[in-house]
């Protein structure tokens, strides 16, 4: 399976690694891993990295961040797009007509970790497994096909395996997840603790993101007896806060910990009527949730994006559905027993 990977590289002399519009750490390790990876492997190749928005600045623990453009690479003649296979994820590049034709015209690699359906209509190939990040999918790659680890590439997979499953603690994890990041770790020389330290070093808040989270908090609404925690992040917000903290990321899990709360969704709008939904669930709903909108993503966090439609009316879906979809998980559960 691996080896179509490998195929696919073989005469490209020039290769464009595409992020989706919503980077975060687990697809900015898995683009710089490869970038690393593929100048070993076929050192004469030239090797960009793309992505549609600029990289936040909580990602910048990342050494090599300011590799990665916004302008898209019209010369290569290979793109691979990493950690997603959803359409709905790659509106920004799809949208322009020159590039949604580019994706047509040459060849188009997915390296994916979700469960979602791959939907893109274009012509690509594609491994897709559903594993707790889409680093250590690249690493099983690495592994099975004997390729070289270096440094750098062990650094970028372990920091994106971290993120994706907020520091080996999410239901996703396995004991392979440990495995892998226990090779990565010996393979590169690393020390995890020196790791760690530098990433929560970039990950600091200031006081003022600090005051806009318990701006955030004040805001969550309850619904379903409090099963249903909910905050809606305007334009206003994204536009101030983004680049510094990702308002997602500063709420989600505080949601989670909320005694009663089974599905914690961050819902932002934008002045387009596009409507983005994050969430997290502590029964394996989520990617039931997000599915409703057309989105995607694992059983216990996932994601959307949808059109026209106001947190309000988002809110009476979700209170709608909700309570269903935890009493099918409760009762599977049960029959399982």
């Amino acid at each position: 399976m691996y080896k179509k990977f490998l195929e696919f590289l073989k005469d490209k002399s020039k290769v464009c690694i595409i992020q989706a519009e919503n980077p975060d750490g687990d697809s900015l390790g898995s683009a710089i891993a490869l970038d690393y990876l593929i100048s070993a492997l076929q050192p004469e190749a030239e090797v960009s990295l793309y992505c549609p928005v600029d990289i936040p600045k909580y990602l910048r623990y990342f050494s090599d961040w300011s590799r990665v453009e916004n302008e898209f690479d019209w010369k290569a003649d290979g793109y691979i797009i990493v950690d997603t296979a959803a359409e709905v994820l790659l509106s920004k590049l799809l949208d322009d007509s020159a590039i949604k034709n580019k994706l047509y015209e040459k060849p188009v690699f997915v390296l994916d970790h979700h469960e979602t359906p791959d939907d893109l209509g274009f012509p690509h190939e594609a491994i897709i497994e559903p594993l707790p990040a889409c680093c250590d999918l690249i690493f099983r790659l690495i592994k099975a096909e004997n390729l070289p680890i270096d440094t750098d590439i062990a650094k970028n997979l372990v920091y994106g395996i971290l993120s994706d499953t907020l520091g080996l603690t999410s239901a996703a994890v396995t004991p392979d997840t440990f495995r892998a990041v226990a090779d990565l770790l010996q393979a590169g020389g690393l020390n995890i603790g020196e790791l760690e330290e530098n990433r929560r070093e970039f990950m600091k808040k200031s006081p003022r993101i600090l005051g806009y989270k318990a701006d955030l908090i004040k805001r969550v609404d309850y619904s379903l007896d409090g099963t249903l925690a909910t905050v809606h992040i305007p334009w206003e917000d994204i536009h101030e806060y983004s680049d510094e903290y990702n308002p997602n990321v500063l709420i989600l899990e505080e949601l989670r910990l909320v005694e009663g709360v089974e599905v914690a969704v961050a819902i932002k709008t934008y002045p387009d009527g596009k409507l983005t939904g994050k969430i997290r669930t502590g029964k394996p709903v989520a990617d039931k949730i997000a599915g409703f909108y057309g989105g995607g993503g694992h059983p216990y966090a996932a994601g959307f994006r949808t059109y026209d439609i106001s947190y309000e009316d988002c809110l009476k879906d979700l209170v709608s559905m909700v309570p269903g979809l935890l009493a099918e998980a409760e009762k599977e559960v049960n029959d399982a027993a």
